[in-house]
């Protein structure tokens, strides 16, 4: 007996070395697999003889926390989680359990849990010899879990030393924000309070993201091979949660039938510190694992994944040399509209989502989903290759004016006027016209930002503005109109400080030095960043001042 005993005491020593050296290796599968080993040898010796005999359930501990540890490289979360709660069953102070489990539900999320962890593996007789270890974990947690509550993100350091290093470490959060059903099509997100121009709404990371850097003549066969490797990478991860499987198993195909039958989620899946985000993120996960048909994925990635260079977003550090695609589950339910009030920011695997204008309680959230300050005509196509009819409200005024004629005969103008049309003129034309037609308030902005080509070559030319400045209104005024109708945009950003630059909006005066044209540029220019950043570091972005 005792032999055999010794055998199985070797056989398991053997086991533990080979597993080590597989983990530090980053051979994680292999390492499972002889994890797995050590905890059936274990079982079976502590059920055959004596559940107490010391060494052989600090084996079994030592390999369920290393097992999860490996389970966790994999981002196989919630087996993880299994294992780290076994090894705590055995030994509930286990110092590299506690950690590990933190780490797992910091990845999760679950700030306020992890934090309980990281507390209790500090208060071990280990922690002294890993107090840099442990710190830096707790003061981690402490501030994601105050970003997640407060959602005060700060990334001035990052912008103005040039995007040096890694992207900054961005928490999950959310805003006053519901998800309801949309008149637009499927649901929505909406804001619940009113909010001001370039607040942040709501902070998520990507389920999946894969990129890579594409020259100009990079053919159709580099654009597949990014997107194969996008959809194994969100198929992988779907795979090891279903309760992930069940939230991209909900989003739309883009079929009308699927947009009107689905169900609503609701928001709080995805506040971090909620019970029912727990639930989402651990539990629910540990259900039987679900298959999602290929199909169907594909059809439900090609209608909500994002590109990150896209019209309504700006890409900040070194992804921006890169062309990405990606699956933001939360920002996937945002619609299309031609007068969109939202923008995202990409930082990292995380993209930030911000009011681009002022916002009122109950307003749906929209993104553009191609450029907008395009002509009507142009804006059908687009909408059409995207799969749908644009019937907002800027589209609908556009098609339903009593002059169709004429603004027809000045978009055949403009879309000529490859330099050899005065498109101080068409600007003159477009506005006598709005004059006659009685067009006030937003539809003034809707038209400006469909002719936006003009104007901003109108505004961009000192020979044109010379001859055209005291029959066409200040610049000012065309981009306050242009941003209260359609949102914040870089190109009218620039617009703006140009004309500061050259000394105010209509022809003289004015100039950078004033206090209210600094605080306009500051409003304009966070309705396309958003209120992350402090202004010394917002005014490095557009260039301001120099």
């Amino acid at each position: 007996m005792r032999e055999t005993e010794a055998h199985q005491d070797e056989e398991m020593e053997n086991l533990r070395s080979k597993a080590t050296e597989l983990l530090l290796r980053e051979e994680y599968k292999p390492s499972i697999q002889t994890y797995s080993q050590i905890i059936s040898l274990c079982q079976t010796r502590i059920a055959a003889k004596n559940p107490d005999e010391p060494h052989l359930n600090k084996l079994l501990c030592l390999s369920f926390s290393n097992r999860a540890e490996a389970r966790a490289r994999l981002s196989d979360h919630a087996e993880a989680l299994t294992d780290c709660e076994e090894a705590l069953r055995i030994d509930g102070s286990h110092f590299k359990t506690l950690v590990c489990k933190g780490k797992i539900l910091l990845s999760l999320n679950r700030y306020s849990a992890a934090l309980c962890c990281f507390n209790a593996a500090n208060l071990g007789p280990q922690a002294s010899e890993n107090s840099d270890l442990v710190n830096g974990a707790l003061e981690k947690c402490k501030r994601l879990e105050f970003l997640s509550r407060t959602g005060a993100f700060d990334i001035s350091e990052w912008v103005l030393g040039g995007f040096r290093g890694k992207s900054p470490e961005l928490a999950e959060y959310i805003g006053a924000l519901d998800i309801k059903k949309s008149e637009i099509s499927g649901r929505g997100l909406f804001a619940t309070k009113n909010v001001e121009s370039g607040t942040l709404l709501f902070v998520t990371k990507a389920v999946a993201v894969d990129r890579a850097i594409m020259p100009q003549d990079s053919g159709e066969n580099a654009h597949l091979v990014i997107w194969k490797n996008f959809v194994d990478k969100v198929s992988d991860a779907a795979g090891k949660c279903s309760a992930l499987t069940d939230l991209i198993s909900n989003l739309s195909s883009g079929e009308e039938d699927d947009e009107n039958t689905m169900e609503i989620p609701r928001i709080g899946i995805f506040r971090p510190e909620e019970s029912e985000a727990e639930e989402f993120n651990t539990n629910s996960c540990k259900k039987k694992k679900k298959v999602l048909d290929m199909d169907r994925l594909l059809s439900i990635l090609d209608a909500n994944s994002f590109l990150e260079d896209s019209i309504s977003a700006k890409v900040l550090g070194k992804n921006a040399d890169y062309q990405g695609v990606g699956l933001w589950v939360l920002a996937s339910l945002i619609n299309h509209s031609c007068e969109p009030n939202v923008r995202r920011l990409h930082v990292g695997d995380h993209v930030a989502v911000h009011a681009s204008r002022d916002l009122r309680a109950g307003e749906e959230l929209t993104f553009a989903y191609f450029d907008v300050l395009s002509l009507l005509s142009k804006r059908r196509e687009m909408a059409k290759s995207w799969g749908f009819v644009c019937g907002c409200k800027r589209c609908k005024f556009e098609e339903n004016l009593g002059c169709k004629h004429e603004t027809r005969e000045m978009e055949i103008l403009m879309m000529g006027g490859k330099g050899g049309v005065d498109m101080g003129g068409v600007v003159y034309r477009l506005e006598e016209g709005m004059r006659r037609w009685g067009v006030r308030g937003r539809g003034k902005g809707y038209l400006r930002g469909s002719f936006w080509e003009a104007y901003s070559k109108v505004f961009g030319s000192e020979k044109v503005m010379r001859k055209w400045w005291r029959k066409i209104p200040e610049r000012e005024a065309v981009v306050d109109s242009v941003v209260d109708a359609v949102g914040s945009d870089e190109r009218v950003v620039k617009v703006y400080l140009e004309g500061l630059k050259r000394g105010g909006g209509g022809g003289g005066g004015g100039g950078i030095n004033g206090v209210v044209e600094m605080e306009k540029a500051m409003k304009l220019a966070r309705g396309v960043y958003g209120k992350v950043m402090k202004k010394h570091a917002l005014r490095t972005l557009i260039h301001f001042g120099e």
